[in-house]
């Protein structure tokens, strides 16, 4: 272990500790000559050589302390290379503890999780950065720790490669806690009611969107629950920006409905719709087996702006009629999906070769705080004690 300054400079602080020395010998010289008239004829003796003696030494020692004190903590005290665990056994959620080792002696045993909580808390349910997290463990474990992780056979959180770290780690892969039988669940994406708003002159693509409607509503994992479309002519009022909208309708937008859109709404157009931007700044988002755009769209606000590039008519668009056009029109409105974080465990074993980290130093500043406070109050105790006793 080592012990080094951040602050230098603050120990010429340590100059203040004659401060106290001064105070207590000028105490001590505070003394009156008191005649007594029976020693007045007495001879004159020699006076014997006294030497410098401090009174209330406790106190002072005290004093010295806070003030040496002090100046250590103005330079900033760090501890490099001190003790700590030799080896730490992380487990990633879902990985089956009853496979685990015995605990050894002086052994630290976390969740691979956000914060590193003890083992002995219940198992973390969020997803996890497994790569992020052994980068962060990598970086703040000293370079002689001894690392075991343990991980399930199918492991989530998984970024694009296998982390590279500067620790040789023991890398453990058990069964999965709670077993699938290798069948997959597959998770339902809720669709919310898809909102119409047409022109009652022109609605020849109503019926279609009506349809998609219905294919969504009966696709909802709570189908019996759904509340039905909400279809309604141009001057209705609009759903809440977290629907999805079509609007059937040719001109221009008005404005009710683009405040509407960049607060985070996304509508999809007619072909007849004037949408200025979308001829240059449109991005293809749906093309035909022959490569034919048939669905444009572009940022507006917080929201965005689909639009058809072909009337709703079967002619134009034979789409209309494919089985597969409600899911279609479902993949324009839907989130962007996340990239696949599912890899096989033995697959994203940690490589060594990353460059070392520099050593993290122990802050001793508030192990001095606590100190300071302590001998503040020894020192308080002493002083006024010292003045009860000159009292009496």
């Amino acid at each position: 272990m080592s012990l080094v300054f951040a602050l230098p400079l603050g120990l010429t602080a340590l100059a203040a500790l004659l401060v106290p020395l001064l105070i207590h010998l000028r105490r001590r010289s505070e003394q009156q000559r008191t005649v007594f008239a029976a020693l007045h004829w007495l001879p004159a003796r020699a006076k014997p050589r006294t030497r410098q003696r401090f009174e209330e030494w406790p106190l002072l020692v005290v004093r010295l302390l806070l003030l040496a004190l002090f100046a250590l903590l103005l330079a900033q005290p760090l501890l490099f290379g001190a003790p700590h665990t030799r080896r730490w056994l992380v487990v990633a959620p879902g990985a089956d503890l009853s496979s685990l080792p015995p605990p050894k002696r002086s052994e630290e045993r976390r969740w691979l999780a956000a914060g590193f909580p003890a083992l002995a808390q219940p198992q973390p349910t969020q997803p996890q950065r497994v790569g992020s997290l052994l980068r962060e463990l990598d970086a703040s474990l000293p370079d002689d720790t001894q690392l075991i992780v343990i991980v399930p056979e199918q492991l989530d959180g998984a970024d694009a490669t296998a982390p590279v770290l500067r620790h040789r780690v023991r890398w453990q892969v058990v069964a999965n806690a709670e077993a699938t039988n290798g069948i997959a669940s597959e998770t339902v994406t809720p669709r919310p009611p898809l909102a119409i708003r047409h022109d009652a002159k022109d609605a020849s693509g109503l019926r279609y969107l009506r349809a998609v409607a219905a294919a969504w509503r009966a696709a909802s994992p709570d189908a019996k629950h759904t509340a039905a479309g909400d279809i309604a002519p141009l001057d209705a009022s609009l759903p809440s920006a977290d629907r999805a909208l079509a609007w059937i309708a040719t001109g221009p937008l008005p404005a009710a409905l683009l405040d509407w859109v960049n607060n985070g709404g996304s509508v999809l157009v007619d072909a007849g719709a004037r949408v200025p931007a979308m001829a240059r700044e449109g991005v293809p988002l749906w093309r035909d087996d022959d490569g034919v755009v048939l669905v444009r769209g572009l940022r507006q606000g917080r929201g965005r702006i689909l639009q058809w590039t072909r009337p709703l008519t079967p002619e134009a668009t034979p789409q209309l009629l494919q089985p597969d056009f409600p899911e279609h029109v479902w993949s324009l409105f839907a989130p962007p999906v996340p990239a696949p974080t599912r890899i096989d465990a033995n697959d994203y074993a940690p490589r060594t070769g990353a460059p070392a980290w520099p050593p993290q130093p122990r802050d001793l500043q508030p192990w001095l705080l606590v100190l300071i406070a302590a001998l503040f109050l020894i020192e308080r105790c002493l002083a006024s004690g010292r003045r009860e006793v000159a009292a009496a």
